[in-house]
């Protein structure tokens, strides 16, 4: 069973479902965990899976979630209990030890601390990856590791200190080996994935992305000198009386309205080219992915996703998730051959608990 990048007809993903049936289960997830008081929102995010796995098609066959309420559940508790005395210690062993004149040990304990959450933050990424590709089935096969996930938080924890020098310099090549990394030890049925993708490529939208802020906040004290010297009263004069006050606070609301749209529009260009980057270097066996997103298309989702929840007072968050999946699915291509007759099953061990550290920090995963 092959696919050719010749082929246009011929992709390999597809989704099959709409918003309309859809909805049903949004609204009733919504109805439910605020019935619940949050708690059923584990078993609507099963569901939410449930359909938008069902309604994917992965070359001639749908895809399978099997994952449970009940594993996100238990999961997510565990992961509470596990952080709740660094937490407790943070909020108040920290502040006893620097009124009791330990400032020195509860700065060094404060800094520990913070790696420690790095660290963990890096084991919820690989967990969160490798539990949904334990409960992903295409064709009764399913996918996984036999890593824990310590090296990779480990990992984590030093290559993002590491990003970090140089002013913050090294983040695309700290991103990109993460990637690697994680897809390296990651598995479908018997076939292996493989990630070699480069920092190289993507560096310069990362410079401009790193340099705008700078940029902004000269162009804006070059207006306020302007102001200062003269150019603001002058412009005010012919508009009314504003004043000068009035000039600086248009300028500061104008280049504090600039900076995050232009800095959310280049974030958009350079993670357009991130994932192109990290997908288009990803193999399965035979198989080679592609990511045909660009920058206008993140734009576009971005700004439904925002004009969604704006205009529903919130209530469109519910639709978040789908419209997110959808856009992975419509952009993502994979070429080559599958040898469906000589798959098997995935030897990896599965997991018997759910995201548990991913939902405690809040982080993604891919």
């Amino acid at each position: 069973m092959a696919t050719s990048k010749s082929d246009n007809d011929s992709d390999a993903f597809s989704f099959e479902g709409d918003w309309r049936s859809f909805a049903p289960i949004a609204f009733t997830n919504l109805l439910l965990s605020i019935v619940t008081l949050g708690i059923y929102n584990f078993w609507a995010r099963t569901r939410e899976r449930q359909f938008l796995w069902s309604n994917t098609r992965f070359i001639d066959d749908r895809l399978e979630w099997t994952g449970t309420g009940l594993e996100l559940m238990i999961g997510y508790a565990m992961a509470i209990a596990l952080l709740a005395f660094p937490a407790l210690f943070i909020q108040f062993g920290l502040q006893a030890l620097v009124l009791r004149g330990y400032a020195e040990a509860a700065g060094v304990i404060g800094i520990l601390l913070y790696l420690l959450v790095l660290a963990l933050t890096g084991i919820a990424i690989f967990r969160a990856l490798r539990y949904r590709l334990s409960r992903t089935f295409w064709r009764g096969i399913r996918g996984g590791s036999n890593e824990q996930g310590f090296s990779f938080g480990l990992s984590y924890l030093w290559r993002t200190v590491i990003g970090s020098l140089a002013a913050g310099l090294l983040i695309p090549w700290s991103m990109v080996s993460l990637w690697n990394k994680r897809w390296n030890v990651m598995s479908f049925g018997g076939l292996q994935f493989a990630s070699t993708a480069k920092a190289g490529p993507i560096f310069a939208r990362f410079l401009l992305f790193y340099l705008l802020p700078f940029l902004l906040v000269a162009a804006l004290g070059v207006a306020a000198v302007l102001g200062m010297l003269g150019a603001g009263p002058m412009i005010a004069e012919n508009a009314g009386q504003l004043g000068m006050a009035v000039w600086l606070v248009l300028i500061a609301a104008f280049g504090y309205f600039i900076f995050f749209v232009l800095l959310g529009m280049i974030s958009l260009f350079y993670y357009a080219a991130y994932f192109r980057e990290v997908v288009g270097h990803l193999t399965l066996g035979e198989l080679e992915f592609e990511f045909t997103a660009r920058t206008w298309d993140w734009f576009i989702l971005a700004l439904g996703n925002a004009l969604l929840i704006i205009c529903t007072l919130g209530i469109g968050y519910i639709f978040i998730g789908y419209r997110n999946w959808t856009f992975f699915i419509r952009h993502m291509r994979a070429y080559g051959e599958i040898r469906v007759d000589e798959l098997t099953q995935s030897t990896t061990r599965e997991p018997t608990q759910g995201e548990g550290l991913l939902d405690a920090f809040d982080v993604g995963a891919f």
